[in-house]
């Protein structure tokens, strides 16, 4: 490896260089988040001299990765907790011997608002900087600093942390080659998520296009949900709401811990809770970033002028049923549970469960249940968002199965993320369970492509996404397209929110 030198917006960098890409680890894009700068907008940063770029730094605050007993996924969601006040970072990757005008990928991760980090082993953006393009992959902030809603503090921190990065994006965009007009994010899970919300969220001119990855417009928290998760978690650690602040970051972490294992409540006042129990924080509506849903407002002309490629995968539950579930012991449901939680989306459950099990969507309780979250967390979101964005849209689904667990995990939650960062062989992808093998290795070329040739010039591959001619990519070991990507079993959540 060679040292390499880049001058952006707070100083010098020093990164390294190898195999015809450069790589600068750890730059930070706003002021470590400590003192007042806790709880508050993100500030810019500088420094003197010149800035070690070489290696990872630290996460934001949250719980461990390793827990026993329950299969490894930091490869996807990271460390863990890596300490360090200084964890507002970026992560580039560029072709070292680029040109000007490169399109720039910026990658937002998942985790559930509480967990995950930039340097996670999957978010390796060599394969995609080799394609040709600068590749950005951000932390921000988590948990409670990040979206908690506290009195007297900037609600939604860590989408604000999001727009600082893509700030620092397009200010320093030429200096790694790239072309600040030709900024895509993308994200998954709660990435998508964040995604979604930047589409409306992120100031005009910012973005040029978008990629939702397991996403929606539609998972956003009214201030009374957010409230409830805030009362819990100051109940839990005895002090008030605004005392939160106050709380070490060892304690919230804890807290949150805590909470997950027995989430509140967050249907209030006739509305269901849009993150489904799976997070107990999460982007709220607040009258500056997001004044109503993201889809509500993309369906209203919003985020017309950003192509949009937005998809999911058609097993996404088994994340939790399986890796989460019987993989570590836990039953799966039986029929009463699965009326229960049905009922806690649909206000008819029985024509729910009826319209799943004839579609063939599942023959034990425990798959009919993945089958209907699967569809009203992601598949359902997804159409409802292709379908409201009035500008350039394409959607793909993901439909290639792992054999991991005996081939119970499928296309499950997250499993696309080795395919378009292109790690398949060259990554250990944990509990995921991806083969190296000729027909995934090609898979991953074709994603990792149609993810570049996206943020190059808007077009995928494959014609684009209207309502009334749903043309949809679907990626498996042989690629297609369908006009029909989704069951009739999902029409019984038409009208539902």
């Amino acid at each position: 490896m060679a040292d390499i030198l880049c001058k952006t917006t707070g100083g010098t960098i020093r990164g390294t260089a190898a195999d015809g890409v450069a790589h600068f680890l750890g730059v930070p894009y706003a002021a470590a988040p400590v003192g007042e700068r806790r709880f508050a907008r993100p500030e810019p940063v500088t420094w003197d001299g010149e800035r070690d770029a070489t290696t990872h730094g630290p996460t934001a605050p949250q719980g461990p990765t390793d827990t026993p007993n329950v299969p490894d996924i930091s490869p996807i969601v990271g460390p863990g907790w890596v300490p360090g006040s200084e964890y507002l970072t970026a992560d580039v990757r560029t072709p070292e011997a680029a040109g000007a005008g490169l399109p720039v990928l910026v990658f937002v991760h998942g985790g559930s608002f509480t967990a995950g980090a930039a340097r996670a082993a999957v978010y390796d953006g060599t394969r995609l900087a080799r394609e040709g393009a600068v590749v950005v992959t951000v932390n921000y902030r988590l948990g409670v600093p990040g979206f908690a809603l506290i009195p007297g503090v900037v609600a939604n921190r860590g989408l604000h942390d999001q727009i600082a990065a893509l700030h620092w994006v397009h200010d320093n965009a030429e200096a790694f080659g790239g072309d600040a007009d030709r900024i895509t994010v993308f994200g998954e899970s709660a990435g998508g998520l964040s995604v979604a919300d930047l589409l409306v969220a992120a100031p005009p001119g910012l973005l040029r296009r978008a990629i939702v990855q397991s996403g929606g417009g539609s998972h956003v928290l009214v201030p009374q949900q957010a409230a409830v998760t805030t009362v819990a978690l100051a109940r839990d650690l005895g002090v008030t709401p605004a005392g939160l602040v106050d709380v070490p970051d060892e304690g919230l972490v804890a807290a949150v811990g805590r909470l997950g294992q027995d989430p509140p409540d967050l249907a209030v006042e006739g509305l269901r809770d849009p993150l489904m129990g799976l997070a107990p924080l999460g982007p709220v509506i607040d009258d500056e970033l997001l004044e109503r849903r993201p889809v509500d407002a993309v369906a209203a002309g919003a985020a017309a002028g950003i192509d949009l490629l937005v998809g999911s995968n058609a097993d996404e539950m088994t994340l939790y049923s399986v890796l989460f579930g019987t993989a570590v012991g836990l039953p799966g449901p039986d029929e009463d549970a699965l009326y229960a939680a049905v009922a806690r989306r649909h206000d008819d459950p029985d024509r729910v469960i009826a319209a799943y099990r004839t579609a063939g969507r599942g023959s034990t309780p425990g798959e009919v249940h993945d089958a209907v979250h699967t569809d009203w967390m992601f598949g359902v979101p997804t159409r409802r968002l292709a379908d409201a964005h009035t500008g350039r849209t394409w959607r793909y689904a993901f439909t290639w199965r792992s054999p991991g667990w005996e081939g119970r995990l499928g296309a499950t939650h997250a499993i696309e993320l080795p395919f378009v960062f292109d790690v398949v062989g060259r990554v250990d992808t944990g509990a995921f369970v991806v083969p190296d093998t000729e027909e995934t290795r090609a898979l991953a070329s074709r994603m990792c492509r149609a993810w570049v040739d996206f943020a190059r010039d808007g077009d995928p591959g494959w014609p684009g996404y209207r309502a009334d001619a749903p043309t949809t990519r679907v990626f498996d070991v042989a690629d297609n397209l369908t006009e029909t990507p989704d069951g009739p079993e999902q029409e019984v959540w038409d009208g539902v929110r």
